[in-house]
């Protein structure tokens, strides 16, 4: 039964797939790398993403995105480099990937990303993609091709590092709090109430429903309840069989039911779909 469980360093790359659907069935098309940022960004970034892939038939691949602002530069068939900042998508993302191409992404940590962007609501960014001018002053004309260009992967992952570093980050100690209240979600199961966590931290229920808004981009409960399905979706593709109703009880779920419907209604099959067994 899931409870509490430790978080690993800021800054240092996941090794789970957490939130990718056929997690198996993307890998072995694509290649996919995870790196660490350069010591000043990490408080801020879970890591930084690669993929590059060579393909004759095109992939759809999907995924429930995380409670995280990602910077995201690709080099797709038919055009030519670009970047953009997505904000955290409320829905599954689902992507084709034909031919060849590369992509290198900035995933921040809840609430990680404010401080690249002094005064400005994450909320404002929930469910969108924009150019990177609309965020960020005075991106260079040749930014994303400075970061994607290199067959070196570490020169991409130091182009990443100089980009950042250059627009940011600015102090703020209400992103710190953010931070710290978002991963103690995530790797508390046991967290499972906002009215909890705000005496916990010494806030009324509304005053952090605000501070995740304009700090992370989406409510505390909606970052719960996103953290339930990773979860759930990370046991569906194991081996093994799951027992729904002790995964629903340890998620904190009222009962197997309310499990089956979120995570159907996220992912758009129903788990056993995944582990019918």
């Amino acid at each position: 039964m899931p409870g509490p469980s430790a978080s690993p360093p800021p800054g240092t790359p996941r090794r789970d797939t957490r939130g990718i659907v056929d997690a198996s069935g993307l890998l072995t098309r694509v290649r996919f790398r995870r790196h660490t940022p350069a010591e000043p960004l990490r408080p801020y970034l879970e890591h930084y993403w690669l993929i590059d892939w060579d393909l004759t038939e095109p992939y759809v691949t999907h995924v429930v995105p995380h409670p995280s602002v990602n910077v995201v530069f690709q080099d797709l068939p038919g055009r030519g480099p670009f970047g953009e900042v997505a904000g955290i998508g409320l829905g599954l993302f689902s992507k084709e990937l034909t031919g060849r191409g590369r992509v290198c992404g900035v995933q921040f940590r809840p609430g990680g990303f404010r401080p690249f962007a002094p005064g400005r609501a994450m909320a404002d960014l929930t469910g969108r993609e924009v150019p990177l001018g609309d965020v960020f002053d005075d991106v260079r004309p040749d930014a994303a091709a400075t970061v994607l260009g290199p067959d070196d992967e570490h020169a991409r992952v130091a182009a990443l590092d100089a980009f950042l570093l250059r627009h940011g980050p600015a102090p703020d100690p209400q992103a710190d709090l953010a931070m710290e209240l978002a991963d103690r979600i995530r790797a508390d199961r046991t967290v499972r109430r906002v009215g909890d966590l705000a005496r916990e931290a010494g806030l009324s229920v509304r005053a952090l429903q605000r501070l995740f808004a304009a700090y992370v981009g989406v409510g505390p409960k909606w970052v719960v309840l996103r953290y339930r399905i990773h979860e759930a979706l990370e046991r569906a593709e194991s081996a093994a069989a799951v027992d729904w109703a002790d995964l629903a009880a340890g998620l904190g779920y009222a009962d197997q039911a309310h499990l089956v419907r979120d995570f159907t209604a996220t992912v758009g099959v129903p788990p056993t779909a995944y582990a019918p067994g």
